[in-house]
């Protein structure tokens, strides 16, 4: 069996030309004016409905506001929180999280996911990292030697020197088994000292007995293209030796807290996609991209954003000369001119690099209680050094791309905040959220559902003050929640 359907290794690219031919195709309609290479600063909300977004030309600096009688933000996850992810280098939080500060609550931010076919980090110089993808699982074997320390290259290492784990471990599923656990048991492996790789955080995908069985024409039929993309990036013959992969940051399943119909708590405000925490819970399966998309953007928020503005209708319009729009414009304006005003010595990258590597290894793959405490003491300490020391070189009215990154470190400084102490009150291992605290002794994730039965949605009370906590119980009618088993 496949543990993805796929289109050859290009599934979500596939995705990505029919939106965009689709979007495409209204804009030439005139149902839609695109605004590219454009950034949402913050949102306006008036009488407590949102109606339009203060946001940035990134070329020219310009501020402009947008005004509208709702709005959608389908502005995607929050993953780059931890510096690096697979995600795109734009990919950010503060459409969602300057949202969040103006009344949307925020859901489950802890749940993060980590794909465990990536190809692994080679050192500092890195922004980001690369995904190879699921489907190379289908046919790829998972191992790494068994002895810790061993430096043979992997054609040299003989089969009975060799750990499959994943086979070994779960043997009904084997090199199938969900993501989150796939990935803790190469972090296992790694942390015993049998990685490979530089650093040793990495184990080996070989398809060594997939060419054997199929043949390379079968193979290469197959996963092609992937087998070309890694030779380019790492300079290593997967037809010959085996790809090296590690775990990474890949999505994120908590988000703006949204109702069925995908209104937020802020009336007016709709998050579709991976903005919203609705569809995942603590853990995300293949194919959601397809299916959040096809669902919230094609088959919910049509139907339920018309019966908004049918129910609701706006008698005033909103300008720019309204008190809200106003204030909303100045503290856009004086946070940009704060940043550039401080001339500091270190720039946002690394300060991002610093709260980045912090939740990896505090707030990743595995969590403790004193490691979140950890992380909760050294972010606030990291905020206040960055508005010491951040350098943004330039103006605010020209292509700034430093003055971009800085403005996004200032959401990441707060929302890393709010992730950490999700993490810390759910006491608790479910899904891409493990405490090592609260483990089997097989060392497989232990539920609490008795206590942790419940979506978490946060409220922004301030910048370093204690969020107040939302709880909406879990109500199980027809299918109960088990332990899962993969042995």
């Amino acid at each position: 069996m496949s543990r993805t359907f796929y289109a050859r290794g290009q599934t979500g690219q596939q995705l990505l030309l029919g939106a965009y031919q689709a979007l495409s195709r209204q804009i030439a309609a005139g149902n839609i004016e695109m605004h590219p290479r454009t950034e949402m600063l913050d949102l306006i909300v008036v009488d407590g409905r949102a109606r339009g977004i203060v946001a940035r030309d990134l070329v020219t600096g310009r501020i402009d506001t947008y005004f509208a009688d709702a709005v959608v933000l389908a502005s995607g996850g929050y993953g780059n929180v931890f510096y690096l992810s697979t995600n795109a280098m734009n990919s950010n939080a503060t459409a969602i999280w300057r949202a969040h500060r103006r009344g949307a609550l925020f859901a489950n931010p802890c749940f993060t996911q980590i794909h465990p076919t990536c190809i692994p980090r080679t050192g500092d110089h890195q922004s980001k990292l690369t995904l190879m993808s699921e489907s190379l699982r289908n046919d790829g074997r998972i191992w790494v030697p068994k002895a810790k320390g061993d430096q043979r290259p992997p054609n040299e290492i003989p089969e009975d020197e060799r750990d499959y784990y994943l086979e070994r471990i779960y043997p009904s599923f084997g090199n199938l088994v969900p993501r989150d656990i796939a990935s803790r048991a190469a972090k296992n492996v790694c942390d015993e000292g049998r990685g490979v790789g530089p650093g040793g955080q990495g184990v080996y995908l070989d398809f060594a007995d997939a060419i054997e069985r199929m043949g390379v024409k079968a193979v290469e039929a197959k996963y092609g293209n992937l087998f070309d993309m890694y030779q380019r990036i790492t300079d290593e013959d997967p037809y010959r030796v085996p790809m090296r992969i590690y775990p990474a940051v890949h999505y994120t399943m908590g988000g703006l807290w949204v109702d069925y119909d995908l209104q937020t708590t802020v009336p007016g405000l709709f998050a579709i996609g991976e903005a919203n925490f609705s569809d995942h819970g603590a853990n995300r399966l293949g194919a959601s991209a397809l299916m959040q998309g096809l669902a919230d953007g094609y088959f919910v928020l049509p139907a339920t954003i018309n019966d908004y503005l049918a129910r609701n209708p706006h008698h005033d319009a909103v300008t720019d000369e309204h008190p809200v729009v106003q204030d909303v414009l100045a503290e856009t304006q004086d946070r940009l001119n704060l940043l550039l005003s401080v001339d500091g010595d270190r720039t946002p990258d690394s300060f991002h690099r610093e709260v980045g590597e912090l939740m990896w290894e505090f707030c990743g793959m595995a969590r403790t209680d004193s490691g979140l405490r950890k992380a909760l003491e050294r972010i606030p300490q990291i905020r206040e050094e960055f508005w010491r020391r951040i350098k943004v070189p330039g103006t605010g009215e020209e292509f700034n791309q430093s003055l971009e990154k800085a403005n996004r470190v200032v959401d990441y400084l707060e929302l890393a905040e709010l992730m950490c102490l999700d993490a810390l009150h759910r006491d608790e291992s479910c899904g891409g959220h493990f405490r090592e605290e609260s483990q089997t002794p097989d060392g497989e994730a232990a539920r609490k559902d008795e206590e942790f039965g419940y979506a978490a949605a946060w409220e922004f009370t301030g910048t370093g003050e204690a969020p107040t906590l939302h709880r909406e119980d879990l109500a199980f009618e027809y299918v109960h929640p088990t332990q899962r088993s993969y042995a």
